[in-house]
């Protein structure tokens, strides 16, 4: 079944392939992309959302949003992904500007236009944008059909502190908004993702595959050999959420209830039992995972193009 699906991204290596995938499978239709900042500043994650849509050959909307976070100052991730944001790999130019119409108020009419629960929204980023959106508009919100959100660490150590995830670290007061809002929200964390990595033989598919979107997914997962030890790439968090969409049957929720620490010290963006009710992935059956992700970046669908301006 189709799902119409908005992406909030800050790309971002693992952002990118997750991107390629959504838009190469049929049964998504990525209505709109939005930007923040995270991984890098917003003026690099939205014009590397253009670029990922050039290499697509998809013409889809792009609203860039948030410069910072709520209540802190940015803090990127460029060590990991490079001053490009893209590990260096080579995208082609944006075909089409990004659109005038910001995050905020693309969302609000993009939710308030569809009929009532039937855009997802995939959040690949700090939760800043969602945030804004809760906060100006929670009637709105409310008519959001799915929100899955790549972030956070339940019983793994952190990635950017003892217990804290970057996603959730770079703006703790959005995430605690979002968790609280009561949103049809599903949390993919740390606990999940560090299961999905690739090794030399999955470039090797990537490679074969031919596609453009699996050989620059190739040379993505490759940069994120740098700085590894042993035989496999850094987590690829990102690609989770689209797969989680559609499919599933492949994760493990559990329930919980959690609250984020907003504290200034080294446990800001930490998880801990709280007040707030969430699913959580905390398994998946990560070889069908990366099964699923390399068989569609090799068979893409036809280029599209939106009317969802």
């Amino acid at each position: 079944m189709m799902r119409r699906v908005i992406i909030d991204t800050d790309p971002g290596i693992d952002d990118a392939i997750a991107i390629l995938f959504a838009l190469a499978h049929p049964q998504l239709d990525v209505a709109a992309i939005t930007t923040v900042a995270g991984n890098i500043g917003i003026g690099t994650t939205t014009r590397n959302a253009l670029r990922i849509l050039a290499l697509a050959e998809q013409a889809v909307p792009v609203h860039a949003g948030a410069a910072r976070p709520l209540a802190r100052e940015h803090a990127d991730a460029s060590a990991i992904h490079g001053r490009d944001g893209l590990g260096g790999v080579a995208f082609p130019e944006p075909v089409a500007p990004a659109s005038d119409e910001p995050a905020l108020q693309a969302l609000i009419r993009m939710i308030g236009e569809a009929p009532e629960g039937s855009l997802d929204i995939l959040a690949l980023a700090p939760l800043t944008n969602i945030a804004m959106l809760i906060r100006e508009a929670p009637q709105i919100a409310r008519r959001i059909g799915r929100l899955i959100a790549m972030g956070g660490a339940v019983r793994e150590p952190g990635n950017v502190g003892k217990r804290s995830e970057f996603n959730i670290a770079h703006d703790p007061e959005a995430a605690e908004i979002v968790f609280s809002a009561g949103l049809p929200l599903t949390l993919i964390p740390l606990d999940v993702t560090r299961k999905v990595r690739a090794d030399a033989a999955y470039l090797e598919r990537l490679a074969t595959l031919g596609t453009p979107q699996a050989i620059v997914s190739r040379d993505l997962i490759a940069a994120y050999f740098i700085g590894t030890s042993g035989g496999e790439s850094r987590p690829l968090h990102d690609p989770c959420v689209p797969l989680l969409a559609l499919r599933p049957d492949l994760f493990t929720p559990e329930a919980m209830r959690l609250s984020v620490d907003c504290s200034q010290g080294e446990l800001a963006g930490a998880l801990a039992p709280g007040e707030h009710p969430l699913d959580v992935a905390m398994g998946v059956r990560a070889q069908a995972v990366l099964d699923i992700l390399a068989e569609t970046l090799g068979h893409p669908s036809s280029p599209r193009t939106t009317s969802h301006q």
